[in-house]
């Protein structure tokens, strides 16, 4: 197999488009009309970039399977954000080749299934204490970077959202299964809750949920 340059426009593929529903991925796309089979290369849209070195992992896929399916359909039981590139291809001296296309037409991006994140948070304190002690265990389905959690402390009441209090971040990373963290002493009427450092952002991949 190897990857060469597509200098064909009518051999292009256009209109790739992907609709994700109950952890199925249907694409779509412009079926070009002298192009009979493509291969379809799916990868984490977080990893670099890099051209597939063989035909392993991908799906070849004929314009009959294509039109008999109504598309390609694929379950996604990855998470976090899936590119698929749809590789144009045909059988040159018994040898594969793909066709690479630089517009990038043929990728699309869709959302993978969110991994969640469990967490709960207990108190505890004397009854003549003026601090109390905090106990926060957080469970992950994925390895975690330190930056993408934080806890907000707040005086009074549960914070709402990060803005509403002192805001504090992890030290570590969370690596897959449960976290014990180190306890913490705050005020008797404080109270802390954790957050996504940037929700709109890390909302879309991650769902936290508390126990």
């Amino acid at each position: 197999m190897r990857i060469d340059d597509q200098d064909t426009p009518s051999r292009l593929i256009r209109g790739l488009t992907g609709q994700v529903k109950d952890n199925r991925c249907t694409l779509q796309w412009l079926w070009p009309a002298e192009v009979q089979a493509v291969y379809i290369h799916k990868t984490r849209a977080d990893s670099p970039d890099v051209e597939p070195q063989s035909a392993q992992g991908m799906k070849l896929y004929t314009k009959d399977e294509y039109k008999a399916n109504n598309g390609y359909h694929d379950r996604l039981d990855e998470i976090g954000a899936i590119r698929y590139t749809v590789y144009v291809t045909e059988q040159l001296h018994g040898e594969a080749v793909l066709y690479r296309q630089t517009d990038g037409s043929n990728q699309h991006t869709v959302r993978g299934a969110k991994a969640k994140i469990y967490y709960s948070i207990q108190y505890k304190s004397g009854l003549f204490k003026k601090h109390k002690t905090v106990h926060i265990q957080v469970m992950s389905e994925v390895p975690l970077a330190k930056e993408i959690l934080c806890y907000v402390k707040k005086q009074g009441g549960p914070p709402a959202r990060v803005e509403d209090g002192t805001v504090y971040p992890f030290v570590e990373d969370f690596a897959p299964g449960r976290t014990v963290l180190p306890a913490i002493e705050i005020g008797k009427d404080e109270m802390i809750r954790l957050f996504f450092t940037d929700g709109r952002h890390y909302g879309q991949l991650y769902e936290m949920i508390p126990e």
